[in-house]
């Protein structure tokens, strides 16, 4: 079975061992597959970046 390479890139910025993902305009469908399946999707805010690049962080909850 295929595995993403963007779980992990994605769980590494959810734990915080990253603190921002890059994503390249070819990659977005991938990362995308993933990212639209995640309970806590709306905590990752991304920022337009030149060329279609986009950098993503993970903002947690404040309790």
């Amino acid at each position: 079975m295929f595995e993403n390479p963007f779980e992990q890139q994605i769980n590494a910025l959810k734990e915080g061992a990253i603190s921002e993902l890059v994503i390249e305009p070819q990659d977005f469908t991938a990362f995308r597959e993933v990212w639209k399946n995640l309970p806590d999707r709306m905590l990752f805010v991304g920022e337009a970046g030149l060329n279609g690049r986009i950098i993503y962080r993970y903002m947690k909850e404040e309790n």
